[in-house]
């Protein structure tokens, strides 16, 4: 029970909250970059979904001729 009150030892809250600035920031930036690499990953995903299931359209139309 004690370990997490000795961690707590370590917190820095800064007097001056201009300090807070740069670390807003680099939050921002990282947070509008994971939500771009995100909308990313979901259109690629969209487009590779849509591209599968025109090849198992081929695939069907091509076992069905052969039947």
């Amino acid at each position: 029970m004690a370990h997490w009150v000795i961690g707590m030892l370590f917190l820095y809250f800064p007097e001056d909250k201009r300090e807070y600035i740069p670390a807003a920031i680099s939050f921002s930036l990282f947070l509008i970059a994971c939500i771009l690499v995100f909308i990313w990953i979901v259109k690629r995903s969209r487009k590779e979904e849509k591209r599968l299931q025109k090849i198992e359209e081929e695939i069907k139309r091509s076992l069905s001729r052969k039947k």
